[in-house]
Parts: structure tokens; sequence; C-alpha cells
């Protein structure tokens, strides 16, 4: 139906940068907000940076001023870039999209499998 594919994870030290990418696909009528969240180890899920369809921004203040979120409408992708990087930014990332699919009328939120970010020397 939908798939949400995450992409762009990986190891990088402290001050380094990683864009992590989310491409969404299937029966797709509409995109409005994605968003991307984080799980730590032994921690709950948290919301890092939203987008809106009109490219309104928001952004968790441990994150604000380091990365940014951005989205291509064309390509259903969403993107985070992530600069200045810590220790303490290692989590699991999650991309999800709150959508419309072609023929139904109810919005409904799509999440992606998960990119392993880790951040260490």
């Amino acid at each position: 139906q939908v798939q949400l594919v995450e992409s762009g994870g990986g190891l990088v030290q402290p001050g380094g940068s990683l864009r992590l990418s989310c491409a969404a696909s299937g029966s797709i009528r509409s995109i409005q907000t994605m968003a991307w969240y984080r799980q730590a180890p032994g921690k709950q899920r948290e919301l890092a940076a939203t987008i809106t369809s009109g490219s309104s921004t928001n952004y968790a203040d441990s994150v604000k001023g380091r990365f940014t979120i951005s989205r291509d409408n064309a390509k259903n992708t969403v993107y985070l870039q992530m600069n200045s990087l810590k220790p303490e930014d290692t989590a699991v990332y999650y991309c999800n999209a709150d959508l419309f699919l072609e023929r139904r009328p109810s919005l409904r939120r799509y999440w992606g499998q998960g990119t392993q970010v880790t951040v260490s020397s």
C-alpha cells in the first residue's frame, strides 16, 4: 500500500554530519506533515523535527540550530541534514508521514523502518 524507506544512517565521529532521506511510495494522493523521530537505547521515542506541506518547520530544542528538515514534494521525500553531531544524538531515526491515500478520505500516518545513527570516536 504505502512504504516509507529511510536511508543515510551510519557511524560518524562527533562534530561530523549525516543526511538522512525518507522516500514515500504507493497509492498516495497527497502528503501533509512529515517528521523525523528518534529513539535512543532504553529511552522513549522522541520528536526531532517536523515539516508541513507548506514547508513550515519545527524542531526539538535538543537539535535546534544543528539539524535541518526539508522535503521534495515532487519526490515524496523528506530529508534530515544533521550537523555538529554529538554522541547523545546516537539513536534509531524514524520518519513518518501523514497522508491521504488515493480514493480514501481519511488522513493516515505511516512510519518507516528506522535507520541507525551512531556518533562515536
